[in-house]
């Protein structure tokens, strides 16, 4: 009997802990971290080990730090057996993690996906630091009455915006300070509640166009490769192969938002895929693959143990 088609997932900022590192200090993918450090100039082990909660929500640091992971997990899960390449037929991710999908489809090298990363941690911290911003997300209200009310607020003069549509009944909101509380105020009315999240800036909304001017340098003299596994992105949910405009893609994926629940609904119905694995800290997006589509096999390869539990996938 054949094995079916696998998609994998990685998760974008928000997954990071202060000593994320330590459960992949022992396995033979722990060497990423030296050719993430060496791409980047600082010692990614150091911040993967020690560097505390506080520090670590810094976005230049916390998206490093979950590439790394990510991509380590990603390679162990190859080693281990526990993924058949043959049938992995896409990749996913969400915000950040869609250059960590990018480097495991074979459109980027470890290397160039670690210098990206870092620009954009920069450009978006760069961005934020010019002008405050927050998020938070808004539960138990669909999407058309979410935006009803970010028109309704911006017709009031409040600045705020669709950010990550992630899952039913899940909506994040990006703004100004006093435009996300504006929407918390008005949350009730569309009988929802907004939890905030503890992010240094708005974004994927228009307050990240200094961000995405500056990493659209990046971008144009980063060279990805002419054929890849199919990578599904942010911005439109659709697949790309080949020669995409991964720059303007990349580029507008910081000021635009991050249609997940589009996303895995192209993993899952476009693309036939019946199992997806999550690869990275935490268990985010297998959370939110529960609620798009409850009867799709998710996995979560959060750490080396879960490997051991899981065993392989295909084959």
């Amino acid at each position: 009997m054949k094995a079916e088609p696998v998609a994998l997932m990685f998760p974008g900022q928000g997954t990071q802990r202060q000593g994320m590192g330590e459960p992949w200090r022992d396995t033979a993918s722990w060497c990423v971290t030296t050719e993430v450090s060496e791409t980047i100039g600082e010692d990614i082990a150091d911040i993967l080990l020690n560097t505390p909660d506080q520090e670590l929500r810094r976005t230049d640091l916390a998206q490093l730090a979950i590439f790394t992971v990510s991509v380590m997990a990603h390679h162990e899960s190859v080693r281990s057996g526990l993924l058949d390449g043959e049938m992995v037929v896409a990749c996913a991710g969400h915000s950040l993690g869609e250059y960590t999908a990018l480097t495991a489809a074979g459109a980027l090298t470890v290397g160039e996906a670690a210098a990206l990363v870092a620009a954009r941690g920069r450009a978006m911290r760069d961005a934020a630091r010019q002008r405050e911003g927050t998020m938070g997300v808004l539960v138990a209200a669909p999407l058309e009455a979410v935006q009803g009310l970010v028109d309704e607020l911006r017709a009031a003069g409040s600045d705020v915006w669709v950010a990550n549509v992630n899952a039913p009944g899940q909506t994040v909101l990006s703004g100004t300070v006093e435009g996300i509380e504006r929407a918390a105020e008005a949350a009730p009315s569309i009988g929802a509640k907004m939890i905030r999240l503890k992010v240094g800036g708005a974004f994927h909304s228009p307050l990240m166009e200094p961000a995405a001017e500056a990493l659209s340098v990046a971008l144009s003299h980063t060279l990805f490769a002419p054929t890849h596994l199919p990578v599904v992105a942010n911005v439109d949910a659709e697949p790309y192969s080949g020669l995409a405009d991964w720059p303007a893609l990349g580029a507008r994926q910081l000021t635009h938002p991050v249609l997940w629940e589009q996303s895995v609904r192209t993993l899952t119905d476009k693309l036939g895929c019946r199992r997806l694995v999550e690869l990275g800290p935490g268990r985010t997006l297998a959370g939110l693959v529960r609620r798009i589509a409850p009867d799709v096999e998710v996995v979560s390869v959060d750490s080396p143990g879960a490997l051991d539990s899981t065993g392989a996938l295909v084959g």
